[in-house]
């Protein structure tokens, strides 16, 4: 960008003269931003309504429209950190509960071999991950199937999902025993 070209951006941003919008740039080496500051400090920019919003950092200390802004976006914002907190808070209990009152039940023909609280198989998940998941998907090559149980995820289109997996495992070892069946017919 020129200089001509920074002077004009100046002049309109700041709504000055070209000598006040050169004197700032120089007085910047040639930075609009600074250039728009030192006007501001001299009052020879016109400040945006709301006199504009600080990020903090660079905030003076004491600087009273900084402070009015800062309360002005707490209220927009509508909660503190505390109360963002608190939400948080109510939400993992909901979810503990709702994990407690769900069960995954793991069933072996018409037998129920074990029944968990949701809760219980996510923390095996996030904990045990590489042992939980080789574990499961090894059952179902041993005939085990699992459903979910409970209010929230007793619902037929996620044992549904369940009973597909199961049905994938028991194709997989249909086509083992058929592979076998004829590599044996074929000696």
């Amino acid at each position: 960008m020129t200089e001509l070209e920074k002077v004009e951006k100046l002049r309109e941003k700041a709504n000055v003269s070209f000598a006040e919008a050169k004197e700032a740039l120089d007085n910047a080496n040639g930075d609009i931003l600074d250039a728009l500051i030192y006007l501001e400090q001299q009052g020879k920019a016109t400040i945006p309504a709301g006199g504009g919003c600080f990020s903090g950092v660079d905030a003076p200390a004491g600087d009273y429209q900084y402070s009015q802004n800062w309360e002005a976006h707490n209220k927009r914002r509508g909660e503190t950190f505390s109360e963002m907190m608190k939400r948080f808070g109510r939400f993992l209990l909901k979810m503990f509960n709702k994990g407690n009152t769900n069960f995954l039940d793991a069933t072996k023909g018409d037998s129920l071999m074990f029944s968990c609280p949701v809760t219980a198989a996510v923390v095996l998940l996030l904990f045990f991950f590489w042992v939980t998941v080789p574990l499961f998907i090894f059952s179902l090559f041993f005939g085990f199937r699992y459903r979910f149980r409970g209010e929230d995820l007793g619902k037929d289109s996620i044992n549904a999902v369940m009973d597909g997996a199961a049905n994938a495992v028991d194709d997989v070892k249909n086509s083992f025993a058929e592979s076998a069946n004829r590599a044996d017919n074929g000696r």
